[in-house]
């Protein structure tokens, strides 16, 4: 697939502000004697309050994007301003910062302290703040309220659904008030009803204000971004918003068809009793 004359479609809008703004990016690891290019020139513009999908199979460099997006490592060349700063230009120190102050994390695996309450683990990135140390457990039960887990702030994980578990994770997330909410996939250890559930929360967040990012390789999950962004051997091939992506209109119109329903037709649902396993329990409404 050609690469996109779509690409960066917020970077054409004099009214979006920048959160993310990603220039010639490169990425290049040492293996032995080889070297490995991971990233190869990305230019990637992400706008306040946007909802952005990235996606890319196994070695495309989708996970080497994410982990310089979220400040986890650092280009080997090129240009990264996340928020206004610079990070490219960053020592580990202050990225460590910038991590802390701008950036909500959510992972797979939801990564909470086991015997820690869900209060104290939407605590725990304010003990490392220097803004909200003194209001740590004030803000944490606002982040929970927002998540709707008010009657669960004492529990443990281990006394929490999965999907309960998440919504921790993404509470710890937005404790900070983060420009940026990177998710990496952040519903591929839930069912079907519960990802319904937390991409829900998504959208009432995006709806909100809140700057999103997710990493998927789940068309269903993608569709309800704003944009879709693909990754393929190290570059961007396609930036669309995601009711114009070709490969996901193409996947609305395979799952439309394999459930007897016109294109345009096919929108958010759980699936019915007996067909849970092989259906889908989102999908964004495309018109073709």
């Amino acid at each position: 697939m050609p690469r996109s004359s779509r690409a960066n479609p917020s970077a054409t809008r004099p009214d979006v502000t920048p959160v993310i703004r990603i220039s010639d990016l490169h990425k290049v690891y040492k293996v032995g004697d080889e070297r490995v290019h991971a990233l190869r020139g990305v230019d990637l513009t992400i706008g306040q309050n946007e909802f952005v999908a990235i996606m890319g199979a196994s070695g495309s460099g989708k996970s080497t994007l994410m982990n310089i997006l979220g400040c986890l490592d650092k280009p080997t060349s090129g240009r990264y301003d996340l928020n206004g700063r610079h990070t490219h230009r960053l020592g580990m120190s202050r990225l460590a910062r910038v991590r802390n102050e701008d950036i909500g994390f959510i992972f797979q695996s939801f990564e909470l302290l086991s015997r820690a309450t869900a209060l104290k683990n939407v605590m725990l990135p304010m003990l490392y703040s220097r803004q909200h140390l003194f209001s740590a457990r004030r803000r944490a039960r606002q982040a929970l309220e927002r998540v709707s887990l008010t009657d669960r702030m004492g529990h443990r994980p281990n006394q929490l659904s999965g999907g309960q578990r998440q919504r921790v994770a993404v509470a710890r997330a937005l404790v900070n008030d983060p420009a940026l909410l990177l998710a990496d996939e952040p519903t591929g250890n839930l069912d079907s009803a519960t990802t319904a559930e937390i991409i829900e929360l998504f959208e009432k967040l995006h709806e909100g204000g809140q700057t999103i990012v997710v990493v998927t390789h789940e068309e269903e999950v993608a569709g309800h971004a704003e944009r879709i962004v693909r990754l393929r051997d190290g570059q961007i091939i396609s930036d669309y918003p995601s009711a114009e992506d070709p490969i996901h209109r193409e996947w609305v119109r395979s799952v439309a068809g394999a459930f007897g329903r016109a294109p345009g037709s096919v929108e958010q649902q759980a699936p019915g009793p007996g067909d849970a396993s092989d259906a889908p329990a989102t999908t964004a409404e495309v018109k073709p």
